[in-house]
């Protein structure tokens, strides 16, 4: 079948940041607790160029940060709230399950999402996502994964509303605070090109499995009809290490994800990992550290 189809408009405004970016994984993950302000003011303070975390929204409708569709890794739920918890089978095993889906944002405000990385960090709170933009505006990028958009229908406009009032609904508009989105949902990136017409830019996040899907000729075509760029596993890179300038020959830009000094692999360590990648051609890298990433000159 072929894919025939015209390309996103690559944003014209002031420009991006210099490459190769530093996303910071929900912030400088590896030294603070994933998605909180204390991970985000870390990142900047690491010089990343990005801060990247997920986006979902609360029963009574507020946009927060949280990257499970679950409460219960990185919060205190099950204490707070011992009795709400779902029961559920996952891969054969019976667990309950706190989503976040049944709690409002008076709720969440009362959990502890510090903690459980580090007692230092106890009282820290999840933020919303306006909360997120105020702590972090003027120091760093924000790089936002629409986290799950199936269960929260309406949160790509609801998003772009939030994005207008903080005057960074435009490509670049603000050079100390640039914007891009990402899912791994393609429903979701659509509706944010198509229907809405958001001119940031769109970066479609995909792992192994769906590979051989996107990263052929016709898969870039279909992708650039709704997306400015990739954000791959770091794996598909290594595997395929034309993509990078394939993709570029289209105007797409590379992100790849993402990068732990946990687990640099075959690597002597997680700097010389991401170096590697920029040298095959990526744009920027989603790390934990962004500490230990090649930053732009």
């Amino acid at each position: 079948m072929t894919v025939v189809a015209s390309a996103v408009a690559v944003p014209d405004a002031a420009g991006p940041p210099p490459t190769p970016w530093v996303v910071a994984h929900r912030g400088a993950s590896a030294y603070a607790p994933e998605n909180t302000v204390p991970a985000f003011a870390l990142a900047a303070e690491q010089h990343a160029t990005f801060v990247e975390f997920d986006l979902q929204r609360t029963k009574d409708g507020a946009l927060v940060i949280l990257h499970d569709t679950t409460l219960e890794r990185t919060t205190d739920v099950e204490e707070v709230f011992p009795e709400r918890g779902r029961q559920v089978v996952v891969k054969g095993e019976a667990r309950r399950q706190w989503p976040l889906v049944d709690f409002t944002l008076a709720e969440v405000r009362r959990l502890d999402a510090g903690k459980w990385f580090d007692p230092k960090f106890a009282g820290t709170r999840l933020p919303t996502f306006g909360e997120t933009i105020a702590a972090v505006r003027g120091k760093i990028g924000l790089f936002i994964e629409l986290k799950s958009p199936e269960l929260y229908p309406g949160i790509e406009a609801a998003m772009l509303a939030e994005l207008k009032t903080a005057g960074l609904d435009r490509p670049w508009a603000d050079p100390r605070t640039p914007v891009l989105l990402q899912s791994f949902t393609v429903s979701s990136l659509q509706i944010l090109t198509r229907e809405l017409r958001t001119p940031l830019p769109v970066h479609l996040l995909f792992g192994p499995a769906d590979a051989s899907r996107w990263t052929n000729d016709q898969g870039l075509a279909e992708a650039r009809t709704f997306a400015t760029g990739l954000s791959p596993d770091k794996q598909v890179l290594r595997t395929d290490p034309t993509l990078a300038a394939r993709a570029r020959s289209r105007g797409m830009l590379v992100t790849p994800y993402t990068f732990r000094a946990s687990a640099p692999g075959t690597y002597a360590d997680v700097g010389t990992e991401m170096r590697e990648a920029i040298a095959q051609g990526a744009d920027g890298v989603i790390t934990d550290n962004p500490d230990k990433a090649p930053h732009s000159p």
